[in-house]
């Protein structure tokens, strides 16, 4: 059942959920620990799209340079906004610094180029005439930058790299914007269903057999299916995937085994996943399958990032009173017209806040063992390394240091039945 599902006093749970949803407590989220810690390795941020994966992986990445570690972090973010916000003109597929003037550590950046990580990866676990062969091929052309699946494979390439090197002291990554969060997630064991796949068996197996001499001798029922699929997809791009398989089939071992290696990469101690949402039904329907498949899957999660809520100025003055407010001083005089006006702003932001915080007790709800940090809604698009500073603070900021006292656990103060 989903966060958006979930009703209190279900004979499912345990009693104490039968209480009021908003006394439902979530643990704090401690990511200043998180990033400062040596022994944390690897930070995945992931979630739905447009939630601000990417500035939050930005700011913890900057966090965690200004708490002296050596970190890069990589996007696969195609609209180049931490490019922007680190004050650089580009990224590509290799660490860039970032300078950042006074900080203890170092930071680096970079974004994915999935068809150079391919390319990478074919002469590295290749001879140089068989990568030829596999580079040049129209059918690998098409594979390597535009096949479903590919960005979230190589995503997880770059981050085994990264890691088998030991350069950092930690890598954060920022999950490719994809229609599903689970697809990163999915990436690896997606890459060797496709290899081990039967139309893969039935395309190589001819090569397997003796090129030429394989063909001349396989079977009836191998040259009817050849020729039915060849009018399915034309002679030529039949001929191009016999031909991209046959020469790719000595790296099929290598694809498997660095697919399971990053998995359980993924798996092991020093990696946390930090799940990113709005405080919206479908932002958090998503990150509640996520936390379920993460549970299910025996992977570390750090919490949940509530992002872009609006906390008001003030808790002491509900929505109702302040309304009511409005209406008694609003008697049309300039001042009074704006001291009323003021009152109605405070109620909108009140009711929003409310709304958040429901949305937010619901989650918890269903995952009461889930840490969560909530972040404010940023004035304008975070476009630089003061914005990204300003959001970092927020991230790791002290958990009761905030202008109304508030936990950052929270958008409102609890209400106790």
């Amino acid at each position: 059942m989903s966060a958006a599902e979930e009703t209190p006093g279900t004979p499912s749970r345990p009693a104490r959920t039968a209480r009021p949803a908003t006394d439902r407590l979530a643990p704090p989220l401690d990511l200043a620990a998180l990033v400062a810690d040596p022994d944390t390795r690897i930070i995945v941020c992931c979630g739905s799209g447009g939630v601000g994966k990417t500035t939050t992986s930005a700011a913890l990445a900057l966090a965690a340079a200004e708490a002296g570690r050596r970190v890069v972090v990589l996007t696969i973010d195609p609209a180049r906004r931490l490019a922007q916000s680190l004050g650089l003109v580009e990224l590509d597929n290799e660490p860039r610094p970032v300078d950042v003037p006074g900080v203890p550590g170092e930071l680096h950046a970079m974004m994915l180029d999935m068809k150079r990580t391919f390319d990478d990866i074919v002469v590295a676990h290749s001879t140089a005439e068989r990568a030829e062969q596999i580079l040049e091929n129209p059918f690998y052309q098409t594979l390597s930058s535009s096949f479903a699946g590919t960005q979230e494979y190589m995503a997880m390439e770059k981050l085994g790299q990264l890691r088998a090197g030991d350069e950092w002291d930690l890598i954060v990554v920022d999950t490719p914007p994809s229609r599903s969060a689970l697809d990163f997630l999915d990436a690896p064991n997606r890459m060797s269903r496709f290899l081990d796949g039967t139309m893969i068996r039935l395309l190589t197996a001819p090569a397997r057999a003796g090129g030429r001499a394989g063909f001349k001798f396989a079977s009836a029922g191998f040259m009817i299916f050849t020729r039915i699929i060849s009018k399915i997809l034309g002679g030529q791009l039949l001929r191009d995937i016999s031909a991209f398989v046959a020469a790719l089939d000595t790296m099929f071992g290598g694809f498997r085994e660095r697919a399971t290696a990053t998995y359980e990469l993924l798996r092991k101690p020093g990696t946390w996943f930090v799940v990113v949402a709005t405080p919206e039904p479908d932002a958090l329907r998503e990150a509640s399958y996520f936390v379920d498949r993460l549970s299910a899957e025996g992977m570390p999660l750090a919490g949940l990032v509530l992002n872009r809520t609006h906390p008001p100025a003030s808790t002491t003055l509900s929505a109702t009173r302040a309304e009511a407010a409005a209406e008694a001083v609003d008697d049309g005089d300039a001042v009074a017209a704006l001291a009323a006006g003021v009152l109605r702003v405070h109620a909108e932001r009140m009711t929003l806040a409310t709304r958040e915080q429901r949305l937010a007790d619901r989650f918890t709800s269903a995952h009461p063992e889930v840490a969560i940090r909530t972040v404010p809604a940023a004035a304008g698009d975070v476009h630089d390394l003061d914005g990204l500073r300003t959001m970092g603070e927020a991230l790791t900021g002290a958990d009761d240091d905030t202008p109304t006292g508030v936990p950052r656990a929270r958008v409102l103060p609890a209400r106790r039945a």
